[in-house]
C-alpha cells in the first residue's frame, strides 16, 4: 500500500496534468480557430 506522501504526491502530479490538458487544450481551439480566420 502506498503511504500518505506518496498519494500526496500521486495527486497533486494527476492534478498537475489535468490542469495542463485542459489549458493545453483551450489553447490549442484558440490557435486553431485564428489560424482559421487568417486563412478564410
Amino acid at each position: 500500500m502506498a503511504g500518505n506522501q506518496d498519494m500526496r504526491d500521486a495527486s497533486e502530479t494527476y492534478t498537475g496534468f489535468l490542469s495542463l490538458l485542459k489549458w493545453g487544450t483551450i489553447v490549442s481551439i484558440a490557435v486553431t480557430a485564428l489560424v482559421l480566420l487568417i486563412i478564410a
